[in-house]
């Protein structure tokens, strides 16, 4: 789960992306990510989601 964690900290910071609008787009959640830093466990299902979402914009942001 670390490993997403830090996917979705550094997408933020390359795309400039506000945390609460990335919750909101990924899993519906605007305090999604604010959760996670405060140590939220997330199962394989939202985790599932939350790579979905990344792959394609992380594949952008990376150019």
């Amino acid at each position: 789960m670390m490993e997403l964690s830090r996917r979705i900290e550094t997408y933020l910071r390359r795309s400039g992306m506000t945390a609460t609008r990335f919750g909101r787009e990924a899993v519906g959640d605007p305090r999604f990510v604010f959760d996670l830093r405060e140590g939220r466990q997330i199962g394989p299902v939202i985790a599932g989601r939350v790579a979905a979402y990344l792959e394609p914009r992380e594949r952008r942001t990376r150019r």
